[in-house]
């Protein structure tokens, strides 16, 4: 098994805001990518852990929700590995995007 891919991407909503906009977060990300079906999304306190389903490939991962950043995890199947680069901008950039944005 490769390496996990780790995004973190810092935030200064608190944790409690930051967990607020991510419960949504998984779910409005993948109607907005066709390729992109979510499998489970769990929330165990701060942690969410999540399988989607991208090109046909499993994905699994964990997102960790702190004070000032979050922290996301992914193991990706070896099929997705050379999207590697692409699947950690578009993690950071989305993530940026949804915990900075005025609610």
């Amino acid at each position: 098994m490769s390496a996990p891919l780790v995004v973190s991407i810092p935030h200064s909503l608190g944790r409690e805001e930051a967990v607020r906009r991510l419960k949504t977060g998984l779910t409005r990300a993948a109607s907005s990518v066709p390729v992109l079906q979510v499998d489970e999304e769990r929330w165990e306190d701060n942690r969410m852990i999540f399988r989607v389903r991208a090109l046909g490939q499993a994905v699994a991962g964990q997102v960790d929700v702190a004070d000032d950043h979050v922290r996301v995890e992914v193991l990706l199947p070896w099929l997705l590995q050379r999207f590697a680069e692409a699947a950690q901008a578009a993690i950071r950039n989305r993530g940026s995007l949804l915990l900075t944005k005025r609610n």
